[in-house]
Parts: C-alpha cells; sequence; structure tokens
C-alpha cells in the first residue's frame, strides 16, 4: 500500500486567530505521526485571512520539535519570493536540528495575489521563469562541493531531499530533467494531472537523488462516520474556494447545511471541476474513491488535504483516513 502524508494549511477559523492555528497543527502532525502517515507538509501562502503558513520555515521547525519520527516539509516553498541562499540556509539548518526527517518542496508560483507578490519581491528583477535556474542554484549552495564563493552555512553538504511542485506540465518537465520526485496539486487544480504525470514519467532521468520516477498526488479527503456529515463538514472547504474565486477571501467559514443548493449553476460547475480529486464520505465510501484514485493515476504517494472547519473533527477526518489505508494496506496482503 503506497504511503499517505499531510498536507497542511495551518487554517484560521472564523472566531479564532493564528496561535490557535499553530497549536491545532501541531496537535494534527502528533496525531498524523502515530496513526502512520509518512509526513506531514506546509505551504507558502502570503496576505490569505484564512491561511498562518506563511513563515513556512520557521513553523517547520515547530512542528518537527514537536514530534520524533515523521518527516516534515514544505509543500512548497514558493522559490521566485526568496533568494536561493536564505532557502539553502533556512533548510540546512531545520536539517542540522532535525537530521533525516526535513523535506523541501519547491514551487514557482508565488502562493499570492499580485500585489502581495509585488510587495515579497526579493528585488526587482524577481521572475517566476526564472525558476529553473533558481532550483540549480539551490542545488548548488547545499551541495558538498559547491561552485559558487558564497558558502550556506548551514546548508552545505545537507541532505535535504528536494521535490519539485506544480500543477501543470511545466514541473513535470523540470522534475524530470533534474531527476527529482514530482509532486502535482490535484487536490486544488486538476485538469492536466494526468498529462503532466505521463511527461514526468515518460522523460525522466536518475539523478544522485532519485533513481527512478516518484509521483505523489494531492488528494482532499472530508471523512466522517456518515456520508452526510462528511457532505455537511465539506462545505467549509466549499465555501473557502468559492469566496477565493469571487475575490473575496476569509477565514476558513463553519459548516452550512444546504450549501451547495445555495449556488449558482457556475459555482457548482467550478467546485466540481476543482475539488473533482476529492474523497466525501463515511470510510466504505472514502475507501473506495482513494481506490479509485489509485488505480486511475498509479501514484506512488498521496498527500492528503482535509481543510474542515473544527479542529476535532478535521482530527476525525485524518483517523478515518489512516484507518482505510490500514484496511486497503491488509486487503492487498490478503488478510481481508
Amino acid at each position: 500500500m503506497i504511503p499517505f502524508s499531510i498536507l497542511d494549511l495551518s487554517p484560521i477559523a472564523e472566531g479564532s486567530n493564528a496561535s490557535a492555528s499553530f497549536r491545532n497543527t501541531l496537535d494534527l502532525a502528533q496525531h498524523g505521526e502515530r496513526w502512520g502517515f509518512q509526513r506531514y507538509w506546509l505551504a507558502e501562502h502570503h496576505g490569505m485571512p484564512g491561511i498562518a503558513s506563511a513563515a513556512t520555515a520557521v513553523l517547520l521547525g515547530h512542528v518537527a520539535g514537536g514530534t520524533s519520527t515523521i518527516r516534515v516539509g514544505a509543500g512548497g516553498i514558493m522559490l521566485p519570493n526568496h533568494s536561493p541562499l536564505v532557502i539553502a540556509e533556512q533548510f540546512g539548518t531545520l536539517e542540522a536540528l532535525y537530521p533525516g526527517r526535513i523535506d523541501l518542496g519547491l514551487g514557482r508560483a508565488p502562493g499570492s495575489d499580485q500585489v502581495t507578490a509585488r510587495a515579497l519581491r526579493r528585488n526587482l528583477e524577481s521572475d517566476s521563469d526564472a525558476f529553473p535556474q533558481d532550483v540549480l542554484e539551490l542545488q548548488d549552495y547545499m551541495s558538498d562541493t559547491p561552485r559558487q564563493r558564497v558558502l550556506a552555512v548551514p546548508g552545505k553538504g545537507a541532505k535535504v531531499p528536494m521535490w519539485i511542485l506544480g500543477s501543470s506540465t511545466f514541473g513535470a518537465q523540470l522534475a524530470a530533467h533534474l531527476g527529482l520526485p514530482f509532486a502535482f496539486a490535484s487536490h486544488f487544480a486538476p485538469s492536466m494531472m494526468q498529462q503532466a504525470i505521463a511527461l514526468y514519467r515518460s522523460n525522466f532521468q536518475p539523478s544522485a537523488q532519485l533513481d527512478k520516477p516518484y509521483v505523489m498526488l494531492g488528494f482532499n479527503v472530508f471523512a466522517a462516520d456518515t456520508d452526510e456529515e462528511a457532505h455537511f463538514r465539506a462545505t467549509s472547504m466549499q465555501q473557502a474556494f468559492v469566496n477565493l474565486r469571487t475575490g473575496n477571501p476569509g477565514k476558513l467559514q463553519p459548516p452550512r447545511a444546504g450549501y451547495l443548493e445555495s449556488l449558482g449553476v457556475s459555482e457548482r460547475t467550478m467546485l466540481d471541476s476543482v475539488l473533482s480529486c476529492t474523497a466525501i464520505g463515511a470510510p466504505d465510501t472514502v475507501r473506495q474513491r482513494l481506490q479509485e484514485f489509485i488505480a486511475r493515476t498509479g501514484a506512488d504517494e498521496l498527500m492528503i488535504t482535509s481543510q474542515i472547519f473544527d479542529h476535532q473533527h478535521r482530527l476525525r477526518s485524518y483517523e478515518i483516513t489512516a484507518e482505510v489505508r490500514q484496511s486497503m494496506q491488509r486487503s492487498e496482503a490478503g488478510f481481508v
């Protein structure tokens, strides 16, 4: 059975604040570690009232310090916002503090709107088109024998696995060329998923880090003890997408009964598209959706995200997901 991992945006719920979000993030990571999840990733976003993971490396240190075995990483660091040297130093520091447990996923989007992106710019010439060169520069800083005169300390020689993130074929091509694992954002941008996977696998060139293609796919799970409750809990994320796409992002809202029925055709169509890689339901429903998705994509790993308003219900969703994975593993082994 392939590994399952956790993607967290450290959501800020309506009526709450970032401090509570960070407590919940660590609590989820600790539970995820006990439930057997492979890794725990946080994503860099800026200027979003409902997302608290902007200072991603700082929060990763908080999570890694409060856990002991689960891998902790960025899914991802938006490299156009940063000097590669700074990221080498940050993740070199994390690797020195928590050796063998740190991942570094890299993306080329700003993780924000264009106004915020300009405020984040590391210099006046920052350009997402320079992403491939930035990745190479970062790899060099973290190599055993960097070619650049400036040293990343810590960072030089750090054995931090790098991943390329993407929601199109661009990231797939780059990951294949560099021989790096590829994580696709199918949990919110699934339209080019199959094309990107095929392109990555067919063009993969082995590297010192990786000898064969490795694909991790994002997947939403809203699990509860009944299908009805799961659909109710999922409305918080549905509201978040509608609010974002209509230019009104905010804190994560409480679930709303009958929310989908209140939407117009265009909003329903948008949600059906962006959330097509999603399982909503009780354990049997979730298991069926996960099995279908894995069989269709041949994913090597799933990165599970579950944006649920109430923290205890979010924990329950991940607990059910872990139990479903265990039952699938037993079935594969012939025990069920």
